[in-house]
């Protein structure tokens, strides 16, 4: 019981990082129909942002954070206004390819400024653990997922009732009737990339309190895409469901069968969910009549 425990609450906080950075994934996807491969490279580069911030220069948590959402939100939007919005018009497979170069781009500066040694800072989240029943459960992971969960509520809210965020599904569904609408399709893919980049930020630094600060952390990013494939592209909500799933996924096969299975299981996840259902748990299913 003490073990399933851990690895429930283990499996949980890994989970809703992905599902922070799989959010900005489905922000960027409902904004513009771009499937975004930098996202896991906006995680890395969060986790960095927030040693610099605290252990670097030496800010309070407090300013280290909002320093570190800033410099995140300002790095992608530079992204979107240099790179991505010449390509508005163009073919979306131009588009996709520019990402998975900013990717290596993005992997790269990381490495050139701080150098491919790991990293350690003192964690703003608790340390020691929290006993429940028979279990000694890490506190920083315990409280990793409520706020993970905040966050993502929050963007789900914004989606519903704010004028972007009902601009951006105006977008999704037509681009050239929200055009017509007066809708701002450059201003609306900034705020896009700049949500997705505060999403990955946040995890980010999460995840650099629970890990520590490591270049592996781009790695733990590619999962982000057995999670979007499991909830759906276009949804919030199917992105905290699909995190959770293979959150807990990779925990339990970790812990109960090992041999390195729990790294391919969520790919295994991934395959079958695009040969079984492909628009993902709660995705839009779009059928075109001819």
């Amino acid at each position: 019981m003490a073990d399933f425990l851990q690895l429930t609450v283990s499996g949980l906080s890994t989970g809703m990082i992905y599902a922070l950075a799989a959010a900005g994934f489905v922000v960027i996807y409902k904004a513009s129909d771009v499937i975004n491969f930098t996202q896991g490279d906006l995680l890395l580069l969060g986790t960095y942002l927030i040693f610099f911030a605290v252990a670097q220069i030496g800010l309070p948590w407090s300013l280290g954070v909002l320093v570190t959402i800033l410099l995140a939100v300002a790095a992608a939007l530079a992204i979107e206004r240099l790179v991505l919005r010449p390509l508005i018009g163009e073919p979306i497979i131009s588009m996709i390819m520019v990402t998975i170069g900013l990717s290596s781009i993005l992997r790269g500066l990381v490495n050139a400024i701080w150098g491919p040694s790991p990293r350690a800072f003192e964690s703003f989240l608790p340390a020691g653990t929290v006993e429940i029943g028979p279990a000694l459960l890490s506190a920083g992971r315990l409280v990793s997922i409520p706020i993970a969960l905040a966050v993502l509520a929050a963007l789900w809210l914004f989606f519903r009732h704010t004028r972007d965020g009902i601009a951006m599904r105006a977008i999704a569904d037509d681009q050239q009737a929200a055009l017509s609408m007066g809708i701002s399709i450059p201003r609306v893919f900034g705020v896009a990339w700049g949500l997705a980049a505060a999403s990955a930020a946040i995890g980010g630094m999460m995840l650099g309190n629970i890990v520590g600060v490591t270049p592996n952390v781009a790695a733990i990013g590619l999962h982000v895409f057995p999670v979007v494939i499991l909830g759906g592209l276009d949804s919030i909500r199917g992105a905290v469901v699909g995190g959770a799933v293979i959150g807990l996924l990779e925990a339990y096969t970790g812990g109960y069968v090992g041999h390195g299975l729990n790294l391919v299981v969520p790919y295994v996840v991934l395959i079958l969910v695009l040969m079984v259902r492909p628009y993902g748990l709660f995705g839009k299913e779009i059928i075109e009549r001819v």
